[in-house]
């Protein structure tokens, strides 16, 4: 299994529309896909209709009362199993800074060991924080994917996500690698161009695949469905289907 976490500081950018529609993308191209929901916000359960303070969710794992297989739910989509999380997840991280009797950054990567067979990939939605719970989506994953919007403040934040991919990397981690930045909400203009040759400049990685601004990521988000079901001729369904592609030429699959 391959595990890899969608990140940025900053809001707005696409975290969680990114991680749901390459999950949904990677799923048709034959893979099975864990989909783990690493924000109190709870946005990625709510869209799969999961969020629930009533079951198991991802604050069990991390205070180690339930394993992944307990807490994921399976969803409509036959070969996508969630992680869901909420509110909770506050206070788990809290209580797992308190427990200083076992190891606190490997928790995830810990349960994710028992399942490693199960899945071909898993996607991590992380919230716009460096907590202990998205520390441990780090020691957990193989791959980083950044997503940003080419805008005045485009850059708030990825110095300080780079800076925390390479303690990670070196402390907890050795084979955690930035795979590189994806612009969403591109469109076609100078400005966002020379917005792009700056960020690859700034951070060294930028994916090929530029997800295109549309109100339809809006709508689908609205109705509860991936892009490429809600709307399969729009520009950013056919990006999503190009950045499970490329992701996947990028690690060798």
């Amino acid at each position: 299994m391959r595990t890899i976490s969608i990140i940025n500081l900053k809001g707005g950018v696409g975290k969680t529309v990114t991680s749901i529609n390459m999950a949904y993308e990677l799923m048709q191209r034959g893979s099975r896909v864990l989909l783990i929901d690493c924000d109190k916000q709870g946005n990625t359960s709510k869209f799969m209709k999961c969020h629930n303070y009533d079951k198991k969710s991802l604050s069990d794992v991390l205070l180690g009362t339930a394993g992944i297989m307990e807490v994921s739910v399976r969803i409509r989509f036959a070969l996508i199993d969630v992680v869901p999380a909420n509110m909770s997840l506050l206070k788990a991280d809290r209580q797992v800074l308190l427990d200083t009797t076992k190891p606190q950054q490997s928790r995830i990567r810990e349960s994710l060991e028992q399942i490693q067979n199960k899945y071909t990939y898993c996607i991590i939605d992380c919230a716009p924080d460096i907590n202990i719970s998205v520390i441990n989506a780090l020691v957990a994953s193989d791959d980083v994917m950044i997503p940003v919007t080419i805008d005045k403040f485009a850059f708030d934040g990825i110095r300080e996500i780079l800076e925390q991919i390479r303690d990670v990397k070196k402390y907890y981690n050795p084979k955690l690698e930035f795979i590189g930045c994806l612009v969403t909400q591109y469109k076609k203009s100078q400005l966002c161009d020379e917005g792009i040759k700056l960020l690859e400049e700034f951070c060294g990685k930028v994916l090929e695949t530029k997800i295109n601004w549309t109100q339809v990521v809006s709508r689908s988000t609205f109705a509860g469905e991936p892009i490429s079901v809600h709307s399969p001729r729009c520009g950013a369904a056919g990006g999503y289907k190009n950045l499970a592609a490329e992701y996947e030429r990028r690690i060798g699959r």
